[in-house]
């Protein structure tokens, strides 16, 4: 038996993204609109809602914006992030000094509204497929300072991650083709330069460009921009290349994994999937995803 195991947030990375955030949006006077209302002895109870159906993801982050605030406020989560939410789901109750409570607040939502957005956009995306046994993975189109938050998002939706950058795996792409000169001498120049850990893959968008690429058995072919019959045939080709059955093909880890991208969505991925490729790689999850609507209401007593 297998036990599949969720990723965690660095607490240091957490600490430092929402740190920031915080210095960015408190700027030179801090919360002046909380300072001018509020009496600092003043105390608030307050509820995080869900307003729409979704997954949960982020919660570190947004507990860790009422820490730094003032560690004496207290943070009570309900529930726990790749847990689904319904309309009017407490997540967390936060009480302790009313204007580092308000200050806080727009700084947790904003993480946790845009991750739960990305978690329950994966979730969709998963769904759609999960009669088959391909997986949906994000992309290196991520927004610029939160790619691993986005990447624990996917992960928390369902979806899984494609490389997180450029020094984590060769992805030999049709510009690399074009300046080296051929698919099969990329592949080769790749094996030649990479560790025995680094995975390579390249991009192919035609049946010929597959074939030459098999040749050279990269660890994962990229099938950018094919249709689902074009899809359909490369997987047969990779069946036969392998020398496999339809019964073998699934299971073999001999044979070259396929990804399909290019023209993913909501209305695509099902079709996509039953072809029979491994991965299908999307921006949408990621640069695509709407927040999930999430309120902080006083609880007044």
């Amino acid at each position: 038996m297998t036990t599949s195991y969720l990723p965690v947030l660095s607490p240091l990375m957490v600490e430092d993204q929402v740190r920031a955030a915080l210095v960015e949006d408190l700027g030179r006077a801090g919360d002046i609109t909380s300072q001018a209302t509020i009496g600092p002895d003043m105390k608030a109870s307050a509820e995080l809602n869900a307003r729409d159906h979704g997954v949960v993801a982020g919660l570190d982050l947004a507990r860790e914006a009422f820490r730094l605030m003032d560690p004496t406020i207290r943070f009570e989560a309900f529930v726990k992030d790749g847990d689904k939410l319904a309309p009017g789901t407490v997540i967390a109750k936060v009480s302790g000094p009313a204007r580092a409570v308000l200050s806080a607040e727009r700084v947790a939502l904003n993480f946790l509204m845009h991750l739960c957005g990305v978690a329950t956009h994966t979730a969709r995306f998963a769904e759609e497929i999960a009669h088959t046994s391909a997986k949906v993975c994000c992309t290196r189109k991520t927004i610029p300072g939160l790619r691993a938050l986005e990447k624990y998002a996917v992960r928390m939706g369902g979806g899984s991650s494609h490389r997180y950058g450029l020094d984590d795996a060769i992805l030999i792409k049709d510009n690399h083709i074009a300046v080296a000169a051929g698919v099969e001498g990329a592949i080769r120049s790749a094996r030649a330069f990479a560790g025995h850990l680094v995975k390579v893959e390249v991009e192919v968008t035609t049946l010929e460009e597959l074939e030459e690429a098999l040749e050279a058995q990269p660890d994962v072919i990229l099938l950018d921009n094919m249709g689902p019959e074009l899809l359909r045939r490369a997987v047969e080709i990779n069946r036969d290349c392998a020398g496999l059955t339809d019964e073998t093909y699934a299971g073999d880890q001999r044979r070259v994994k396929l990804e399909a991208s290019g023209n993913v969505n909501l209305q695509t991925i099902r079709a996509i999937a039953e072809t029979g490729v491994d991965y299908i790689s999307t921006s949408k999850i990621t640069m695509a995803a709407p927040t999930l609507d999430i309120g902080l209401d006083v609880v007044v007593r």
